[in-house]
């Protein structure tokens, strides 16, 4: 009983790892349920055993790659005892680790949010993820209120904040091919893009 239950959580799990490859290299609508089956080199109806709609095998997808990350990220933002320098690093290093393990996520992301933004909201709702963004929202204000931070429309903060950290993914080819010097890697250009994501930050919320 014991291997049974080993096994059907290994299907499933190959089952949302395909979904997952697909979704990032198609996109949601240019992928069909019967393409993760051929995929994983099951049926339609064991595929719809485990994820009876596209829509959940999504929530499936979106939960396990950002389903850890944005908890984490609250609890570093909420860190106020810490420099706003060394919260944003270690916020810019938990975004990296995911994009570099899923390089074509963050277009993904603003792919889908164009095509159905509504979806991708539904979806955050689901996973429960809205509280936590809602906590890091009011964790700044807080912080400006008090005057430990500068006062920031919280719309600019987050533009110059995502614009900064996705950019270098969502044109990667660009990056890796115009702005990546001879004998540097993407690597390098990430770490040292870090620094300008800081300072910007920084300038926006400290004195």
């Amino acid at each position: 009983m014991a291997n049974e239950k080993k096994h059907v959580g290994g299907l499933e799990a190959r089952i949302v790892d395909a979904a997952r490859e697909l979704f990032l290299e198609r996109g949601f609508a240019g992928t069909s349920m019967s393409d993760i089956a051929q995929h994983v080199g099951i049926n339609r109806p064991t595929l719809h055993y485990y994820f009876r709609t596209k829509e959940r095998m999504f929530g499936a997808v979106f939960g396990g790659i950002v389903g850890s990350l944005v908890p984490r990220v609250k609890d570093i933002i909420l860190q106020d005892d810490k420099p706003v320098g060394e919260r944003v690093g270690k916020v810019v290093d938990a975004y990296y680790g995911v994009f570099t393990a899923n390089p074509s996520l963050p277009l993904f992301i603003v792919r889908e949010m164009d095509r159905d933004f509504d979806g991708v909201a539904n979806t955050l709702i689901e996973l429960g993820l809205k509280s936590y963004i809602n906590s890091i929202k009011q964790g700044l204000l807080e912080e400006m209120k008090a005057g430990r931070l500068k006062r920031v429309p919280m719309r600019y903060l987050f533009m110059t904040f995502y614009s900064m950290l996705t950019m270098p993914f969502v044109a990667r080819n660009l990056c890796c091919n115009v702005l990546v010097s001879d004998g540097e890697s993407f690597a390098d250009f990430l770490a040292e893009w870090k620094g300008y994501i800081v300072d910007a930050v920084e300038r926006m919320l400290c004195e």
